[in-house]
């Protein structure tokens, strides 16, 4: 469990606040390429852990992204005109380029300083991988060597867009949950399973077969190795496959907010997410499906549209179908005859559990066990982390090193006599799951 003080550390990323402070440091999505396609399109509100911002693209198809409100009176950009270059406020017509810039004070005399001095506050922004990211840390003159971190080098941004899937789903509690649902695979003994009377194994929305999911039911209490590399750690979950087998399945978790799923056998398509708060009370989780051997076909993109893997079925706010206020559509003669939950969606079943332990959960009331370690060794670095930049000034190593995000999880079917390190060297031939 943790104290009040460590779970406020962990949950609140305000700008005044340590775990803010710490995230600034990493570049962050802020809003999906699709959202911004159309130069001189409509604004987009984005809101990163409580601070409001504005994002465009302009004439020339440059990204901007600004405070939300107008350095005048503070009218909300938003509402703005995009065009010519530039977001034109619409309360008295100043206009900012996507560098925030004036470019326009049209109720200012010539020659007044205003014209030299008045910007809004902009951020650095880059498209990759289907991704708008965007740094809202201190500037490069702030920082000790001078200039502002690289983009993650996060594999699915670095395929031909055939070869990766990308989007976002609206997740209504703290960021830190759905991290720590991600590294606790024990509930997939249960959560994502058929109903006790089923004997069949299979779930369609699993990226997984009927073979491991056996193992995954069979074994509810599987034991966990965790090796630390340059971005993060990697997590093994070890289960009784029979014959003198252990079945592996392996996550990578990479600061500050990046998890995967754990289930990819080699060639199958790879899963993976990053949190980003919008307050701390509700964050955006954007998803992502990546295959590095093969392009991703349409059947398989019908299938990740309508909710497959860690990716729920979403509306067109990328709201999911089934949530909180209708109680994930649960179905409770579902839940007695077919599924352990009644909730359609891996995803889904994911968000209601994570979603049901509160919009921030108290963890001074938990009682831990062996299964949660992965749990405990998250909490414990990105504490850490964000500790050591509050109280030493220490910045975070890894948002230096994008190569360090070049990462992959997967499964694996090994002896029973081999040891995790053996299993990584097997199944990737690197001993973290690093990518050449």
């Amino acid at each position: 469990m943790l104290s009040v003080e460590d779970n406020d550390l962990l949950t609140q990323t305000g700008a005044n606040t340590p775990m803010g402070a710490y995230f600034r440091r990493f570049w962050q999505p802020v809003a999906l390429v699709e959202e911004l396609s159309e130069p001189d399109g409509a604004p987009l509100r984005v809101n990163v852990m409580g601070q409001e911002l504005v994002a465009f693209r302009d004439t020339k198809g440059r990204l901007g992204l600004l405070d939300a409100h107008c350095p005048h009176r503070g009218a909300e950009l938003y509402f703005g005109r995009n065009e010519a270059c530039g977001l034109r406020c619409v309360y008295h017509g100043w206009k900012f380029d996507v560098e925030g810039k004036a470019m326009d004070l049209p109720n200012i005399p010539p020659g007044a300083r205003h014209h030299e001095t008045v910007s809004a506050k902009a951020y650095p922004t880059q498209e990759r991988g289907g991704i708008v990211w965007a740094y809202l840390g201190p500037g490069a003159e702030d920082l000790p060597n001078g200039c502002l971190p690289e983009l993650p080098e996060v594999e699915f941004t670095k395929l031909d867009p055939a070869h990766r899937y990308v989007t976002k789903q609206y997740v209504d509690c703290n960021w830190a949950q759905i991290m720590e649902g991600d590294l606790d695979t024990s509930h997939f003994s249960f959560l994502h399973m058929p109903a006790p009377s089923v004997a069949s194994n299979e779930n369609p929305d699993a990226p997984a077969d009927a073979r491991r999911l056996r193992w995954i039911r069979n074994d509810p209490m599987p034991q966990f190795t965790v090796l630390a590399h340059d971005a993060g750690f990697v997590v093994g979950g070890m289960r009784a496959a029979g014959d003198g087998e252990n079945y592996w399945r392996i996550t990578q978790y990479t600061l500050p907010a990046n998890g995967t799923g754990p289930s990819t056998f080699p060639g199958e398509t790879y899963f993976g997410f990053t949190m980003v708060p919008i307050t701390d009370e509700s964050c955006w989780m954007y998803c992502y499906a990546w295959n590095p051997v093969r392009e991703i076909g349409a059947e398989e993109r019908a299938k990740l549209d309508q909710g497959h893997g860690i990716i729920a079925n979403t509306g067109a706010d990328y709201v999911p179908i089934r949530n909180r206020s209708n109680d994930y559509m649960i179905d409770r003669e579902d839940q007695r005859n077919v599924s352990f939950t009644g909730v359609k969606g891996l995803a889904e079943q994911d968000l209601m559990i994570q979603e049901s332990q509160g919009r921030i959960v108290d963890r001074t009331q938990e009682t831990l066990t062996a299964t949660d370690a992965a749990v405990v060794r998250f909490r414990r670095t990105v504490l850490e982390g964000a500790k050591a930049l509050a109280e030493t000034g220490a910045e975070p190593a890894a948002a230096r090193m994008p190569a360090a995000y070049r990462v992959r999880p997967g499964s694996w079917i090994g002896d029973n006599q081999v040891s995790f390190d053996d299993v990584m060297l097997e199944r990737f031939g690197d001993p973290l799951g690093r990518v050449v």
